[in-house]
C-alpha cells in the first residue's frame, strides 16, 4: 500500500491543466480562484490626503508653535481645495485631498478656532498627517496573484484599484454517485440490512463547497453493467468522477472493474485509516469528444462515510485545488496538546476525530469506527497521526482544523 505522502504526490502529478478562465463580476467572484495575476489600475491614495480631522497648513506658517491663521476653505472627502496661501489654514477632514500649498495636517486637538481663524499650537513637520499619492499601492503594481482564493478581503481590495470584473478559474463540472443496492434515500422504507445514503448529502455539500457543479447521478447498483454506463454517461460532460463505494474486493465491488474496462487505475489502496480502499485512475474520453483533454480523472472513495470524509478532505481536496490553478494545497495544520492516551499505535497514516477542550488541548471522540458519522459533526478537526506512532497524554500532535478543509 501506498503511503498518505506518496498518494499525494501521485495524485498531484496526475492532475490536467489548470481548467481555463472566464470573467465574472467582483461581487460574484467570492470564493473562486484567480485565473491571473491583477495589477492596479490606479495610485492608492490617487492624492495626497488627510489622516485626520485636523487644519491643513503650511509648516514653515506654523514654525513658532503659536500661529494665529485664516481659514479660507473647508475641504471633506469628496471635495477638492484650492490653493493654500501663506498665512492661511483649510479645515480639513479625515480622507479629503490636502490642497496645493499645504504641506501638513495639524490635528483638531492641537487648534483652537473661532470658525473664522485658527491658533495653532504646535509645531508640525512638513508631511505631517499626510497620506502620501501611492503610499499604500503604486500604478501597476502586482495587487493579486494568480491561483489566490478569493475572499471577501480580496474583492475588497480588488474594487479598490478599479476592477469591476475578474479573471477566474471556471467551476470543476464534477460527476458523482455512490453505489450499494443495501442504499436507500431518506424517505424511502427502510429494510433491515439496509442503509439510508449519507454520502450523496456529505460529498455533493462538499463538492460545492469547493465551488464545484455537481451532476447526482445518484445510486447506481452494484452491478458491472450499471457502473460501466454510469462512466460512460459522465465522462465525456465532466472534469471530473467522483464516486463512493465499490471500491473494495469484495465480489460485488465493481467500480475498479468498471473503471479498468474503459481506462486504467493508476492508485489503489492506501495506508490510511479511515479510508484504505481508496483508488484513483483515468477514462478515456469517446472520439466524438471535441475536448483537448483525453482522458477523464476519476476518484473512487470508500463505502463508510467517516471514510469518504476524511479521504476527500486528504485527497479530493487538493486535487481540485490544484485543477483550479491553486499551486498551495497545503492544509492548514497546528501543533496542540493532546489530552488522551491511545491504547495502541496503527500501522497506518490515522487521521483521528477530535475537538478542542476549555484547556485549549485536544480530546478524541471515543469511537473512532469508519461508519461513526456524528464522529465529524462532534469534532473540530482531525490528527494526523503517523504510523506506528503511540499518543500518549501531553504529547504535541499535528492537528487539522476542519475549518481550513472543507472550504475552497
Amino acid at each position: 500500500m501506498l503511503s498518505t505522502d506518496e498518494a499525494l504526490a501521485r495524485l498531484m502529478d496526475a492532475v490536467p491543466p489548470a481548467l481555463e478562465g472566464e470573467v465574472v463580476k467582483t461581487h460574484n467572484a467570492n470564493g473562486r480562484v484567480l485565473a491571473e495575476d491583477i495589477f492596479s489600475r490606479i495610485n492608492v491614495p490617487n492624492a495626497d490626503n488627510s489622516s485626520m480631522d485636523g487644519y491643513a497648513v503650511r509648516a514653515e506658517d506654523c514654525a513658532s508653535g503659536d500661529a494665529s491663521l485664516k481659514i479660507t476653505q473647508r475641504i471633506q472627502a469628496g471635495t477638492t481645495g484650492k490653493l493654500l496661501r501663506k498665512g492661511e489654514a483649510a479645515r480639513i477632514f479625515t480622507g479629503a485631498p490636502v490642497p496645493e500649498g499645504a504641506d501638513a495636517i495639524v490635528i483638531q486637538e492641537n487648534c483652537e478656532s473661532d470658525g473664522k481663524t485658527v491658533t495653532v499650537r504646535h509645531i508640525p513637520k512638513p508631511g505631517e498627517w499626510i497620506r502620501k499619492t501611492g503610499e499604500s499601492i503604486k500604478k501597476e503594481d502586482r495587487v493579486l496573484e494568480k491561483g489566490t482564493r478569493l475572499k471577501a478581503q480580496h474583492l475588497g481590495l480588488a474594487g479598490s484599484v478599479g476592477y469591476l470584473d475578474l479573471p477566474v478559474v471556471r467551476r470543476p463540472r464534477v460527476a458523482f454517485f455512490s453505489t450499494g443496492n443495501e442504499i436507500v434515500m431518506p424517505g424511502e422504507f427502510l429494510r433491515p440490512g439496509h442503509v439510508y445514503n449519507s454520502n450523496r448529502y456529505l460529498l455533493r455539500a462538499l463538492l460545492e463547497n469547493f465551488g464545484c457543479i455537481v451532476t447526482d447521478y445518484g445510486n447506481v447498483p452494484d452491478e458491472l453493467f450499471s457502473t460501466r454506463k454510469a462512466l460512460l454517461d459522465t465522462v465525456d460532460r465532466h472534469d471530473l468522477i467522483l464516486a463512493s463505494g465499490g471500491m473494495s474486493v469484495g465480489e460485488e465491488d465493481h467500480v475498479r472493474e468498471a473503471v479498468e474496462a474503459h481506462g486504467k487505475i493508476t492508485l489503489w489502496q492506501i495506508a490510511v485509516k479511515p479510508g484504505k480502499p481508496m483508488a484513483y485512475g483515468e477514462i478515456i474520453r469517446t472520439k466524438k469528444n471535441k475536448s483537448a483533454y483525453k482522458l477523464t480523472p476519476f476518484i473512487g472513495l470508500p463505502g463508510n462515510p467517516v471514510s469518504s470524509f476524511v479521504t476527500f478532505l486528504i485527497f479530493v481536496r487538493p486535487f481540485l485545488l490544484r485543477m483550479m490553478g491553486v499551486q498551495d494545497v497545503k492544509p492548514l495544520a497546528v501543533r496542540m496538546r493532546a489530552d488522551f492516551s491511545m491504547g495502541k499505535a496503527e500501522e497506518r497514516n490515522e487521521f483521528l476525530r477530535a475537538r478542542i477542550n476549555d484547556e485549549n488541548g485536544l480530546e478524541l471522540f471515543e469511537n473512532q469506527g469508519s461508519g461513526v458519522l456524528s464522529s465529524v459533526t462532534w469534532s473540530d478537526g482531525l490528527i494526523d497521526n503517523p504510523p506506528g506512532n503511540l499518543i500518549k497524554k501531553g504529547d504535541m500532535v499535528r492537528f487539522l482544523p476542519l475549518i481550513g478543509l472543507m472550504h475552497l
